[in-house]
């Protein structure tokens, strides 16, 4: 009888001392010692570009797992059996909640407990210096699909984004072929034009478009406070800042938003500078404090959560949301409006004095992504793991695992039409698909989830676009320009430490006063020195990029400057 799909391990995960299990740099850097050609010897599975990985004899590979609230793990999830009968390979799960996630991985892998397969990862920076976790890039060369999408997709300069201070990155990235957009804002179009708004311009706004727009929906309703924010206020913050050339962006509810560490790269000069007390800064905090002062802006935006910033857009007090389009999506699919004539529409992002920016292209074509356990490589031994390695390779990178992950099987979720798209069964709702259909791709099937579908052809990418998104994204790449990645600062284990100890209290202190001057409790002429002065010489900025430009200057050649 064949083994159940998965065993689920809902493990209690011990919180390990951040420093415990550091492992030594020597242990880091270690590689393969086996060829492609011995690695190719007596093989008991399939595998290859294009071909279905399978092993000869069942095998089991430990997991992390974020379960998403709004579609909870379940063990007779039909994605378990699917790749079981495919790949002959089942998991051991360790379910941790998504919002417990991230905490739970830094503990299993500081204590050295960490299963094999640690998907969902954004930064594999806090783990690097651990000696807990594989440097994969080292082992790239034994996965044909993966190694296919960097070539073919060009990925070379986006995966330098990950890099580590030895030049090696230690999570495997999702990748996409071509950008697509990101966030952006929900707007009520009903109430713009009823302002007399001209909405056919919307794809080449300023954010003084914006501005002028708000300003005449402000005396056309005759109310204030039209737009309450959700994430406050952090996710517009970083859009704004980005085209400002500046950062901005944290918050409580959402997290990082783009905030980082304040600097920006002159590419005319190759060095870092301190963006967060330049002229941009200020100005970009002016817009801002000009939407509060003027009531357009609702000053429960910064506290609120975001259900109750939605809530108020969902009613009819507020116009304006940030949001990304599978939000639209639901918002629309759930008939979240008790305004019956309400009518949505999706603004591509203003442009500001840096450009027309399209803003997804600023962490280039990567996703979140895989990070692969020391655990794995020393239980299962150097050939298991590279076996493990062309496994992850077929379900996460090649087409068909990604069709899978993302559709389901086949016949069963999805068919295919006459010119090859796909079709989402009538009866199963996922994206804005199929509005009221009575099942969920992702919640009743598992497919679609954040675990394993992310990145992908432009095939993949399309198929998940309702003919609007489709349309918002023509918007998006006809009107906007592609952002220049900066190159990475690759600090080693005690350069972080040296960067951290001024990050930490600088940017505290930067987006405090941000959210001061823009509530005008500083005021941008009278407190604005004082404010540099205090990044610059009590918060050390100065000192900051200094260092960050020694290491820069030290590592340049890894990057190809």
């Amino acid at each position: 009888m064949k083994k159940r799909a998965v065993s689920l391990l809902l493990a209690a995960v011990m919180v390990g001392s951040l420093t415990a299990c550091g492992g030594s740099d020597s242990d880091k850097k270690e590689g393969p010692t086996m060829s492609a050609e011995e690695a190719d010897k007596d093989l008991d599975y399939e595998y290859g570009e294009g071909v279905t990985f399978h092993s000869e004899k069942p095998v089991t590979y430990t997991m992390m797992f974020s379960d998403h609230e709004n579609y909870p793990l379940k063990e007779d999830w039909r994605i378990w059996s699917a790749i079981e009968e495919r790949s002959n390979v089942t998991f051991d799960l360790t379910s941790v909640a998504r919002t417990d996630y991230n905490d739970k991985v830094t503990a299993t892998v500081n204590s050295g407990s960490a299963p094999y397969i640690i998907p969902k990862i954004y930064d594999s920076s806090p783990y690097e210096d651990s000696g807990q976790v594989v440097a994969v890039s080292d082992w790239v060369q034994y996965m044909p699909n993966y190694s296919k999408q960097v070539e073919e997709w060009g990925m070379e300069d986006d995966l330098k984004q990950i890099y580590a201070s030895d030049g090696k990155y230690y999570r495997l990235p999702g990748m996409w072929e071509s950008v697509a957009g990101g966030y952006s804002l929900i707007v009520r179009k009903d109430i713009f034009e009823a302002a007399g708004v001209d909405m056919s311009k919307e794809a080449s706004w300023t954010w003084e478009d914006l501005y002028d727009a708000l300003k005449k929906v402000q005396e056309h309703t005759r109310k204030d406070n039209i737009w309450s924010d959700q994430f406050q206020f952090g996710c517009t913050m970083n859009m704004a800042a980005a085209t400002y050339n500046v950062t901005a962006g944290n918050s409580q509810d959402g997290g990082d938003w783009g905030l980082k560490n304040g600097t920006k790269f002159d590419f005319d000069k190759n060095e870092f500078y301190f963006a967060d007390t330049k002229d941009e800064y200020k100005e970009f905090l002016t817009y801002l404090h000009k939407l509060y002062d003027e009531k357009i802006l609702d000053p429960e935006t910064f506290t609120q959560d975001s259900t109750q910033a939605q809530a108020k857009f969902f009613r009819g007090d507020s116009y304006v949301l940030a949001a990304n389009y599978q939000i639209l999506s639901d918002i629309q699919s759930q008939n979240k409006m008790t305004d019956e004539g309400a009518e949505l529409y999706f603004l591509t992002t203003p442009s500001g004095p840096a450009g027309n920016l399209k803003l997804s292209s600023a962490a280039g074509r990567l996703e979140n992504g895989i990070m692969i356990s020391k655990n794995a490589l020393e239980e299962l031994g150097e050939e298991e793991f590279i076996k493990m390695l062309r496994f992850i390779d077929w379900l996460w990178y090649s087409d068909e695992g990604h069709e899978l992950c993302q559709w389901g099987v086949e016949g069963e979720t999805y068919t295919k039409d006459a010119d090859g798209n796909i079709v989402l069964n009538s009866d199963i709702y996922f994206n804005g698909f199929n509005p009221g259909a009575e099942k969920q791709l992702n919640v009743d099937y598992g497919f679609g989830g954040g675990v394993f579908a992310y990145g992908g052809n432009t095939f993949i990418q399309l198929s998940k676009f309702s003919a609007p998104e489709k349309e918002w994204n023509e918007r998006i790449n006809s009107n906007k320009e592609d952002v220049s990645l900066m190159p990475p600062i690759l600090a080693d284990e005690m350069e972080k430490e040296e960067l951290n100890l001024i990050q930490v209290p600088l940017m505290d202190y930067v987006n405090t006063s941000a959210l001061e001057f823009i509530t005008g409790k500083k005021d941008l002429e009278a407190d604005w020195d004082s404010y540099v002065k205090e990044c610059q010489e009590n918060l050390k900025a100065k000192e900051y990029v200094e260092k960050a430009n020694e290491i820069f200057n030290n590592t340049k050649d890894i990057l190809g400057y």
